[in-house]
């Protein structure tokens, strides 16, 4: 991608500025599966300054869940210096695990309230030590309600499972 910011993986670096103050990334992802466990697709769409870069990628037997995590680890993985990021999902799971329930999820020795252990307790990990190196605000967008990034995205991992 030509002209990509120093956040992305890229070859480009001349555009590059590690002092830029207007460094923030904007991150949509989206997870689908058939079935609930069966096939899954991730999708993300990276936008920074105008430059956009997607990522999809599929799974044979997963859950929606674990799609929605692996689309924001994708998204995260994908950036090369620490940024400024707004991860946009349509997923309540994935908002309200990293904003407030991880912390007693920690403190718990990643238990639950109810002491079971953390379902998908290895992508939150992964999740967790993404986000620390990052500035992440997170937000939420009702699925399915139109808005475009995040048709974008669905359409990214449906099409990555559809190609599974």
């Amino acid at each position: 991608m030509s002209g990509m910011c120093g956040c992305y993986i890229s070859t480009d670096t001349q555009n590059m500025n590690a002092k830029d103050t207007n460094n923030t990334v904007e991150i949509f992802t989206d997870g689908a599966c058939r079935g609930n466990p069966g096939p899954g697709g991730w999708g993300v769409l990276l936008r920074y300054r105008g430059q956009e870069k997607t990522l999809s990628g599929a799974e044979k037997l997963t859950t929606n869940n674990r799609m929605e995590l692996m689309a924001a680890i994708a998204g995260l993985e994908a950036l090369k210096r620490r940024c400024k990021v707004k991860l946009t999902t349509d997923s309540q799971y994935l908002r309200d695990g990293i904003t407030r329930w991880i912390p007693g999820w920690k403190r718990k020795g990643w238990q639950t309230g109810n002491k079971t252990p953390v379902k998908n307790q290895d992508l939150w990990r992964r999740l967790d030590a993404l986000s620390s190196h990052h500035d992440v605000s997170w937000a939420w967008v009702r699925g399915h309600s139109g808005h475009t990034e995040n048709e974008r995205v669905d359409a990214l991992a449906r099409k990555a499972l559809d190609n599974l």
